[in-house]
């Protein structure tokens, strides 16, 4: 049972908060506070920034190459860590998401260091490697003790983009599927702003 002093700190999230879809998981997400309790260390920090990523019909998704030895945490039960390694130099963590089989899963891309702790933790390579969390910790069951994610009441303004870096994955390119809060300087990159020129009606 999880003491009562914890709290005031936030409300550990249990296994129904995963359970929904990728989508309406990566939105909910967004204010929630990051907890990672590794090398005597207890690390912080607000998310604002993830990505949805809807199973096998979802292109960019690695559950679109179907089930193998590395996704097979993605087809599991919610709730548990899906971390990978990207580019031979970062780790990235993911959160499985909905209904057992469905292989959803939200990338966590950027958040706010809290507690006086000076990190950044702008970009999901970044956010891995200053929360110290490894491959090791693929599988890991984020209800338990060591890794897992407070709820403190913040609900932020969320923002809505296309998923960043997903240019082989067809019709699941533009989809919006990227949430993030736009008050926040973490955010690892915003849309670019619309030219209202070239947007405006035509003059009659």
């Amino acid at each position: 049972m999880e003491p009562k002093r914890r709290n005031r700190r936030g409300r550990k999230l249990g296994l129904s908060f995963y359970q929904q879809s990728g989508e309406d998981l990566a939105r909910a997400l967004i204010g929630k506070i990051l907890v990672h309790r590794v090398e005597g260390k207890e690390l912080r920090g607000r998310i604002v920034e993830t990505e949805a990523y809807l199973g096998p019909s979802d292109l960019a998704s690695h559950s679109s190459k179907g089930r193998t030895k590395r996704t097979e945490i993605m087809f599991g039960r919610a709730g548990h860590a899906y971390v990978y390694f990207i580019y031979g130099m970062y780790e990235m963590f993911n959160i499985v998401a909905g209904k057992t089989g469905q292989a959803h899963a939200v990338l966590v891309r950027a958040a706010e260091p809290l507690d006086g702790w000076e990190a950044d933790l702008s970009g999901p390579g970044k956010l891995a490697t200053r929360f110290g969390i490894l491959r090791s910790d693929n599988g890991v069951d984020l209800t338990a003790d060591k890794l897992f994610i407070l709820d403190r009441g913040d609900r932020p303004q969320i923002a809505v983009s296309p998923r960043i870096g997903i240019d082989y994955a067809g019709d699941w390119v533009q989809k919006p599927l990227r949430f993030f809060d736009p008050a926040s300087n973490a955010v690892s990159r915003r849309p670019k702003p619309q030219n209202r020129k070239t947007a405006s009606k035509p003059r009659r």
